[in-house]
């Protein structure tokens, strides 16, 4: 009897850690379209909080979020995990987005 006791409890547990598991694997923490448009100004101004250009770069970091829906976790790099944040170029051929 108390063999099955475990047994159910180890059951239930692996059926919740599988549950939650999935429902984890589906957020987008980061990447194109994780963000909703009212969350760009958040993270743009944790983007360019150690820049001396802050104005310059709030602008250019809204309007790549605004487009893309996503902005790179950090001050600096990390760009790879916004495709779109991260390929889009100006005409000179450099990023656009900070």
């Amino acid at each position: 009897m108390a063999n099955m006791k475990a047994l159910s409890v180890l059951l239930a547990f692996l059926v919740i850690s599988m549950l939650a598991t999935e429902a984890f694997a589906g957020q987008n923490l980061y990447g194109n379209g994780s963000l909703k448009p009212n969350q760009c100004y958040g993270r743009c101004s944790q983007r360019c909080s150690e820049t001396r250009k802050r104005h310059d770069c709030m602008f250019f970091c809204m309007k790549c979020c605004r487009t893309c829906l996503c902005v790179p976790p950090g001050t600096y790099a990390n760009k790879e995990v916004c495709p779109c944040y991260n390929n889009w170029k100006t005409k000179r051929g450099t990023s656009k987005c900070p």
